[in-house]
């Protein structure tokens, strides 16, 4: 992929030109990151309140029992009022990434994983919350942690 910028005072807003001959799930990955590029907060229920919470917080989003809940590095677990479809497409600018049918990771925030016996990873925090990637999606994690696509 080729990328030009052209910094010119002539310019009163930004705007942004893709020329290609096909529309490709890179592109569509890349409007979903100039679309939703605004600083994101989630909101969270936490003994009855509500909290609200950064991404850069957050280790992993998973469902239980019907709820949603964020762990974050704190190692608190909060409740999160959305459905995690709704907060995966909302925070892939943010390298979340599917771990497994009921988890969504934060790349960011991995230090280290081991592979288990069964062919899933085993994801290390920072923070020393551990979760596990299923099969069906490693190979898809691997591909976006080389690609050099989850940063700091």
């Amino acid at each position: 992929m080729k990328v030009n910028i052209d910094i010119d005072e002539k310019y009163d807003k930004t705007s942004i030109t893709i020329q290609t001959n096909e529309w490709t799930e890179e592109l569509e990955e890349l409007l979903k990151i100039i679309k939703g590029r605004q600083a994101q907060r989630l909101f969270g229920i936490d003994h009855e309140q509500t909290v609200i919470l950064a991404p850069d917080d957050i280790d992993y989003i998973y469902a239980e029992n019907r709820k949603v809940y964020a762990a974050l590095k704190n190692k608190k677990h909060i409740e999160i009022k959305k459905k995690l479809y709704e907060l995966e497409e909302l925070l892939i600018p943010y390298n979340f990434l599917r771990f497994s049918k009921s988890v969504i990771g934060n790349l960011k925030q991995i230090q280290h994983f081991e592979l288990s016996f069964n062919g899933n990873l085993c994801v290390y925090f920072h923070s020393g919350n551990k979760e596990y990637i299923t099969r069906r999606y490693v190979s898809s994690v691997k591909e976006k942690l080389q690609g050099g696509q989850a940063h700091d």
